[in-house]
């Protein structure tokens, strides 16, 4: 003997009632199914209530404005109407058609009654609450006797007896038991199924009550326990129980099996399946239940039962609340009093006030609880109420509730017998920035549960989800702000080997967002790496132009850029392992990093304005990151690549001291005198060099030694020097004149006035047997220099080729042996390979 129940959406249209008279029909269910439990068609039961309430307001109003219970009624007929037409005919369609029109008659009178008295008790408001299942479970007998199955309909009504409190009223289980049985115990006819209505019942005045949230699953529990059915299906429109909501975790999955008490603690936090209420019922006889979906019938859904299997993963499931109010009482009048806590939640009992969560402090010093933010207000003032003479007295302070929090709460039987699933649950929300307001956890240790901001509920959903179901997969959701030769080149690599790193290396990282200059554009679900180069590429459309041709349509093309907006809007995601990567050179993007930081979004950047600005941003930024370990990574700042920054950090961190850094820094710098042989003029061999791609379109830009010099400055704070960039010695290699030139071929004429002082200390230094380096040395007491120096013919310097770097460190461990790092230092390829293996380490530190 089967029960079966099939919500709104299973009995809402033509392809969900053509779909549960299939259900009904197939090998599973033929000749076994004793009783169905229907709900209202989907969205009717929430328009009764806003049309009784609305009806009611106006009338208090003296407003005629909102329809009258004939529109309504018309409406909801109408809807009924062409249902039935859609599968019956003849006289049962006659039947049906007279049925529907008395049902909305009766409701159409008692909502005009609502509209000239303006009254709407909850006993008012239960009577029309009903109709939906009035007017839905006769209609779904008679759609199945049209099927071939034949159908009796039941009014709920005369089987299932409650108390009086509408709205959410409790069944009086023994006569209800006793009732049901009566009629259905034996089974009708052969080969009949009994249709009961859901969510209804009525008090011992035969009054009309309703069950509740979840009233209809209820309905079905109590007709399952009564009749002892073998298991109660519950059809609906999802597969199953998901490991989460998937409208907020993309990656939920359905949970093939599951515990009573694991699902009542699911969906006592918010899974929308099941209410809790349901299991009772059919848990005090161990009857299992089966989810399933109505529109996926081959899918075998989640049993609930006792006895489970056991579970691969160390939880079963995750859930959520939105929109719950917290309120807090405390004060040493509580401490060491016996039976606070019993006046202060039986004050609230007595109001009928619910409460959610409650969580105490070790000390008694503090209680706190959760309720439906309709009844903060009321907490308040019901504690103010029992505890006036205290708070008056000043031992206890005056109750605060803090509205607009969410409860997330994790679930699963292995708790008990796993260790490190709390720290597990705080390292994942700690790492995304995610604060706990209030913990709670049963002896049972089949629950935690954690307040927190509602605007951090998909956060940290998403953040606990991934830690334990996605079998070690790391992600990054990747906001990237520079697309030239850095962050373009990047690009390319993200969609190169995006496939390789999720397959093989399990991290997983989605562009959510894109700009540059020339606009930017955004997909919480990803951006395709390509399509972003081509709609923000040189030859692309600025934003501004896209966004008047297109008449204001965004989704023709990106966003006009605006610096301030791309941080907002990356924040206001508020999406789970979110990473900033700075591709820009720009000190005004640097700027923003303290924000980002603060933000708790981790940052990977090869733009060198931060760490090369004032020592005091430099410390804020590291210090930062350190202290509230989210990353700040900048190898790449230095020498691309190569990993130079690291070492330093390592052999800081394994107790070496660091005494001396002899580098060469500079690409550009490295190629020129690695070439220069003085047989051709200095300023012909740096023209070659612009013309082949190794110099800033204007050379002085890197023969100002500025970006070898704010590498050094970084490689010296990194030693833990605090030097300023005023400090640092730069020694010009060109006069003053070359840089006062007014364009690049006035400058190319001044420096060919140098050619011949070149050659000459060219010369020199090859009579003595070296070679002509510009070299950044760093010493321990903190001095930083960028000179022109003469090399000796074994020095590792004159090893270079072509743009290559190379850093010298001398330590106290490598102080005979100096430690080189050596290999190119510049361009596209090696520096965006850097960037994307500090967004790889990023994912690997958020798990």
């Amino acid at each position: 003997m089967l029960v079966l129940k099939f919500g709104g959406t299973s009995v809402g249209s033509k392809e969900a009632l053509s779909a549960l008279v299939s259900i009904l029909k197939d090998k599973e269910h033929s000749g076994r199914v004793a009783l169905v439990v229907v709900s209202a068609l989907s969205g009717v039961t929430d328009s009764l209530i806003d049309t009784a309430r609305r009806m009611s307001e106006n009338a208090k109003k003296g407003s005629p404005e909102g329809g009258t219970g004939r529109d309504f009624a018309a409406e909801t007929r109408r809807r009924h109407l062409d249902l039935a037409a859609a599968f019956l005919s003849g006289d049962e369609k006659k039947a049906a058609d007279r049925n529907i029109t008395e049902t909305c008659g009766e409701l159409e009178r008692m909502l005009d009654g609502i509209g000239i008295l303006g009254e709407l008790s909850p006993r008012s408001l239960d009577g029309i609450m009903s109709f939906g299942e009035r007017l839905s479970a006769p209609l779904v007998a008679a759609v199945l006797r049209a099927g071939g199955i034949g159908a009796e309909y039941l009014d709920s009504r005369e089987f299932i007896v409650t108390d009086d409190n509408y709205g959410a009223a409790h069944v009086i289980q023994e006569e209800t038991f006793r009732r049901i049985r009566e009629k259905a115990g034996t089974g009708g006819e052969a080969g009949t199924v009994f249709v009961a209505s859901g969510f209804v019942g009525a008090a011992k005045d035969r009054s009309t009550t309703t069950l509740g949230r979840g009233g209809s699953d209820l309905s079905a529990a109590v007709y399952g326990a009564a009749l002892d059915a073998e298991k109660l299906e519950i059809w609906t429109d999802v597969d199953g129980i998901m490991t989460a909501d998937p409208k907020l975790v993309k990656n939920a999955f359905r949970i093939d099996s599951i515990s009573y008490e694991e699902a009542m603690e699911l969906s006592h936090f918010g899974a929308k399946v099941l209410h809790p209420p349901t299991v009772k019922p059919v848990l005090e006889k161990s009857i299992p239940i089966v989810i399933r979906n109505t529109f996926n019938p081959a899918c075998p859904g989640t049993v609930i039962q006792k006895a489970v299997e056991t579970n691969p993963y160390p939880i079963r499931g995750i859930s959520s609340l939105t929109n719950v109010t917290l309120v807090r009482v405390q004060g040493p009048g509580m401490v060491g009093v016996a039976g606070f806590s019993s006046r202060l939640f039986g004050a609230l009992a007595r109001r009928r006030i619910n409460i959610i969560l409650i969580t105490q402090a070790s000390s008694e010093h503090s209680i706190c609880f959760a309720v439906d933010p309709s009844a903060g207000s009321d907490a308040v003032r019901v504690i103010r109420e029992e505890f006036g003479q205290e708070i008056l007295e000043g031992v206890i302070d005056d109750p605060v509730a803090e509205e607009e929090l969410a409860i997330v709460a994790v679930v699963g039987e292995n708790m008990k017998r796993v260790s490190g699933i709390s720290g597990k649950v705080f390292h994942a929300l700690g790492r995304n920035g995610v604060n706990v307001i209030a913990i709670a956890q049963g002896s049972s240790e089949l629950n935690i549960s954690l307040v927190i901001k509602n605007q951090d509920e998909a956060k940290a959903l998403n953040a606990v989800h991934e830690a334990f179901f996605l079998a070690g997969v790391r992600s990054v959701n990747l906001f990237l702000l520079g697309t030239g030769l850095i962050g373009g080149t990047l690009l390319d690599q993200l969609r190169e080997h995006r496939e390789i790193l999720a397959d093989t290396y399990k991290i997983r990282i989605t562009l959510a967002g894109a700009a540059n200059s020339r606009g930017m554009l955004f997909d919480p679900a990803g951006l395709d790496p390509e399509a972003v180069k081509a709609k923000l590429g040189r030859n692309a459309q600025r934003a501004d132009a896209v966004s008047r041709d297109s008449g204001g349509d965004r989704t023709k093309g990106p966003e006009r850029f605006d610096l301030e907006g791309f941080i907002s809007r990356m924040k206001s995601y508020n999406l789970p392992n979110t990473a900033f990567c700075d591709c820009t050179a720009s000190e005004k993007v640097s700027a923003v990093y303290a924000e980002v930081l603060g933000a708790s979004i981790p940052i990977v950047t090869p733009n060198k304005r931060a760490n090369a600005g004032s020592c005091s941003y430099y410390k804020t930024l590291t210090e930062y990151s350190r202290e509230r370990g989210i990353p700040y990574l900048y190898e790449t700042t230095v020498c691309a690549g190569l990993p130079v920054i690291s070492t330093l950090r390592d052999l800081f961190l394994s107790g070496d001291r660091v005494r001396r850094i002899e580098a060469i820094l500079s690409g550009t710098l490295s190629f020129i005198f690695n070439n220069y042989d003085g047989k051709k003029p200095f300023s012909a061999l740096l023209r070659e060099a612009k013309e082949a791609g190794y110099t800033e379109p204007d050379p002085r830009d890197d023969l100002n030694a500025f970006d070898a010099a704010r590498k050094a400055l970084i490689l010296a704070r990194e030693c833990g020097m605090p030097v300023e960039f005023d400090s640092v010695e730069i020694e010009p290699l060109l006069p003053p004149a070359c840089f006062r030139a007014p364009d690049v071929e006035a400058f190319f004429r001044e420096l060919e006035k140098c050619d011949d002082s070149f050659r000459e200390r060219h010369m020199k230094a090859e009579a003595e047997g070296k070679a002509l380096r510009y070299i950044a040395v760093i010493e321990s007491g903190g001095s930083v220099r960028l000179s022109l120096r003469s090399e000796e013919k074994g020095s590792p310097f004159r090893t270079l080729k072509d743009s290559d770097n190379m850093v010298v460190i001398t330590s106290d461990r490598y102080s005979k042996l100096p430690l080189v790092i050596k290999g190119p230092g510049a361009g596209g390829q090696v520096t965006a390979g850097g960037v994307l293996a500090d967004i790889v380490r990023i994912a690997r530190t958020l798990v």
